[in-house]
């Protein structure tokens, strides 16, 4: 590997000393390192991504590796992540032993995983349609006063049923241990191929996670709200981007053929991390 871009969260880094420790370590060793800010510093905005980039070390927490995912997604960049954050489950190097991980890495000692994302499409009654990707997960919740929503869900064209509750996630085995496991979901090994469709807050005394195929067509559609009201609903996608969503609109949420490649530096099991953010 010869090309890296760094890609920090400005707001995890404030002084960059971190980023430029990184920099500084690489441009040492022969190789190239080009810096790369998150939206709040406004550098990565304004300049194209070199086409010769190797590697993407994205120095934050989950949500800034869900964002460089995204940003990069037409690109299949490897990432590997450097944790700045709280929980870390996507990013494995802690920066007291950047160095050591930099090591490794520049003599190919690694593995590289290939996680799905999924592809949500919102088709609009005017015949208008948007589509954007999310590594994490598709959130429907409600927008604006706190109303309850009502929402039906079919699975490859047939009805599975329809909700009363505060939303609804649709979401990839990296995305499990997000918010869907906080709304009480189940968790995934990140590398199974599969979709977790999670309500949020049902008003049912039942609350169930539904898990299905990787190769299922989800559809959600926006009916009338209570008394024939027109609810608006929003769409969200890993948290970062949102489209709105009216009475009579829908999403179809499918596999996406882009993937998010991580580059693993650790020996260590889906299931020994997990023990590890438990216990802390």
């Amino acid at each position: 590997m010869r090309h890296f871009l760094i890609y920090t969260n400005t707001r995890k880094d404030q002084n960059m000393a971190v980023t430029a420790r990184i920099r500084d370590y690489l441009t040492l060793r022969g190789r190239k390192a080009t810096l790369w800010t998150d939206a709040a510093g406004q550098e990565g905005r304004a300049r194209r991504i070199p086409e010769d980039v190797d590697c993407m070390i994205v120095l934050g927490g989950d949500g800034t590796v869900l964002q460089a995912a995204r940003e990069t997604a037409c690109l299949s960049i490897p990432i590997v992540g450097v944790n700045l954050g709280t929980l870390g489950y996507m990013t494995e190097i802690e920066p007291e032993g950047a160095e050591e991980a930099l090591d490794r890495l520049l003599a190919g000692d690694f593995q590289q995983e290939s996680r799905m994302m999924l592809e949500g499409r919102v088709f609009s009654r005017d015949g208008d349609e948007k589509e954007s990707w999310a590594l994490n997960d598709i959130v429907i919740s409600r927008s604006g006063s706190l109303r309850i929503i009502k929402f039906n869900i079919y699975v490859n064209g047939q009805f599975l049923h329809d909700y009363d509750a505060d939303g609804v996630i649709v979401t990839t085995p990296t995305g499990s241990t997000g918010y869907n496991l906080s709304a009480g979901g189940p968790l995934v090994e990140p590398q199974a191929r599969l979709m977790v469709v999670t309500p949020i807050c049902p008003h049912t005394l039942n609350q169930r996670s539904i898990i299905l195929s990787a190769e299922d067509v989800i559809e959600i559609e926006i009916p009338q709200g209570r008394e024939g009201g027109i609810q608006t609903v929003e769409a969200n996608f890993d948290g970062s981007h949102a489209i709105t969503l009216q009475t009579g609109d829908r999403i179809r949420i499918v596999r996406s053929e882009k993937c998010t490649e991580f580059l693993r530096l650790n020996q260590v099991s889906f299931l020994e991390v997990l023990h590890r953010k438990m216990a802390d």
